[in-house]
């Protein structure tokens, strides 16, 4: 019994010790692949390395598998990687003059803001990188089509739903 039991404490070592090599190598810039059942802490450092890369297809899956796994820290985490790779994306078209691709850039980074709050509502550092890209990009109040191109809208309303417009007497 203590054979296997050593054996099994020597087994777990080592996989720990391998999987922080490979983290290491992760932060350190090499591309290794980590399967989607690999455990929480290497899940999310290959998120990180594709977030640094602006790899955001290959992200999603990983995420996904870290909700499978029930590991909500680390997947608020991912998706605020998430969220700084799409908001990083928006930054370069914005400073290439490309303002048509910026605007769904900085909506999927707020969504993956977003998320990353409903998973761990302390997280200050979302809570800031949420209203730097809802700045950017503002939510406008939803207009009722009466007929055509036109859209008809009710000045009140309008005066009420855009934030940062003053209220009361001067």
């Amino acid at each position: 019994m203590l054979l296997i039991a050593a054996l099994g404490c020597a087994y777990g070592a080592w996989r720990i010790a391998r999987d922080n090599a490979t983290i290491r190598a992760l932060a350190a810039g090499q591309d290794l692949a980590v399967p989607v059942g690999a455990a929480p802490p290497l899940l999310l450092a290959r998120v990180q390395h594709l977030a640094r890369r602006g790899a955001v297809e290959a992200i999603e899956p990983l995420i996904a598998a870290l909700d499978g796994q029930g590991a909500r820290d680390r997947a608020a985490r991912a998706r605020f990687a998430l969220a700084n790779a799409h908001l990083r994306q928006a930054f370069d078209h914005l400073e290439r003059g490309d303002l048509d691709p910026a605007g769904p850039r900085i909506t999927l980074a707020r969504q993956e803001y977003r998320r990353a709050l409903q998973g761990r509502p302390d997280f200050w550092d979302a809570k800031f990188n949420l209203d730097v890209a809802s700045r950017l990009l503002r939510d406008f109040p939803e207009f009722e089509r009466k007929s055509g191109n036109a859209l008809a809208a009710e000045p009140k309303k309008i005066w009420t739903d855009i934030p940062g417009q003053p209220r009361g007497e001067p």
